[in-house]
């Protein structure tokens, strides 16, 4: 976030680069600065004449420098954006004489999605010097929650640590998706407020009492009666609540509640610390290892695995989710 919004900072001074290579798994970013870029660097008036989009399934290397090459028409830079540009993969590597003495009237981006370039290779190390390498990587799971508090801390709003499980959950990481959600809510409840659980799931429409969140806390409680309630919810939801989404977290939590066992120091900052996971849910990891023994939880994970193969059709193709949710409720309590 911080290289983002280093790059906006130097375009706004106007300093902008010939070449932005933005690659990395994580698309998100790519496209929030290619946006950007077509958005901010020329006016309206300028971009008819000097502002192109090439698709990389579509063009070749040598086009893309021929237009590169060109004069901006009344207009003190052009702007060529090459969209999917990993499609050029094979002959990416032909850019190095571009790149060595780019157009300094151009700005040059290219959109290198779910790639990245070898940094051992002449490409990498002459474009490093001449533009911008941008790399955007994927964010681990326990990352997201981070992120989602950071953005809209920048918008001014709070958020409990509760929602941000709530939206991880059920949207995953693809940052373009919780972006799309998270500006759904920002249009509709003022700044300055806290995202809560109930706003999710007015605005969202994530439950905030039948969610994976909500079941993993019941089963460390061993709250039989609430498990119930919310396998039978997910069995007659099951497009939105999918049984591999289940037992994978099911699997990170017990695997964590493992890992709690085996710690000499059950301090909160160090259980936190350890099993990286925020403060405020230390608490469910305490009372889970009561109600689950080291020997248990191991037996636990065993059983998940096996749930896991039969969900994804290994040795139980004819086992609906209901049936797969039972077998769950029945191996953990």
């Amino acid at each position: 976030m911080d290289k983002v919004k280093e790059i906006v900072s130097e375009i706004n001074k106007g300093n902008p680069k010939p070449i932005y290579f933005l690659m990395g798994e994580e698309p998100y970013y790519i496209d929030r600065i290619t946006q950007y870029i077509a958005e901010n660097v020329l006016t309206e008036d300028e971009k008819g004449f000097n502002q192109m989009v090439l698709y990389g399934k579509e063009t070749s290397v040598d086009e893309i420098v021929a237009n590169a090459k060109r004069f901006p028409m009344m207009a003190q830079h052009q702007v060529v954006i090459v969209k999917e540009a990993q499609h050029l993969s094979r002959t990416i590597e032909n850019l190095v004489p571009y790149a060595d003495n780019p157009q300094p009237t151009t700005i040059l981006v290219l959109c290198y999605k779910y790639k990245k370039l070898d940094k051992r290779k002449k490409l990498y190390k002459t474009i490093k010097k001449s533009g911008e390498l941008f790399e955007s990587k994927k964010l681990y799971d326990n990352q997201v929650a981070d992120w989602i508090r950071r953005t809209l801390a920048s918008k001014k709003y709070k958020i409990s640590p509760k929602s941000c499980v709530m939206l991880v959950e059920f949207l995953g990481t693809d940052l373009s998706k919780i972006s799309n959600e998270l500006e759904k809510l920002t249009l509709v409840v003022p700044p300055t407020t806290e995202i809560t659980p109930d706003l999710i799931e007015e605005h969202i429409g994530i439950s905030k009492d039948f969610n994976n969140f909500e079941l993993k806390k019941a089963i460390g409680e061993r709250n039989v009666k609430k498990v119930s309630q919310i396998i039978d919810y997910f069995a007659q939801n099951p497009k939105d609540n999918p049984f591999v989404v289940t037992v994978t977290l099911l699997n990170t939590f017990f695997t964590q509640l493992l890992q709690y066992h085996g710690l000499k120091d059950h301090s909160p900052s160090n259980v936190a610390k350890v099993l990286g996971v925020n403060p405020y849910f230390v608490n469910e990891y305490v009372v889970a290892a009561k109600n689950y023994p080291m020997k248990r939880v191991s037996s636990i994970i065993s059983s998940l695995r096996t749930l896991d193969l039969k969900g994804k059709g290994v040795g139980a193709s004819n086992m609906t989710q209901a049936d797969l949710l039972k077998e769950l409720l029945s191996e953990i309590i």
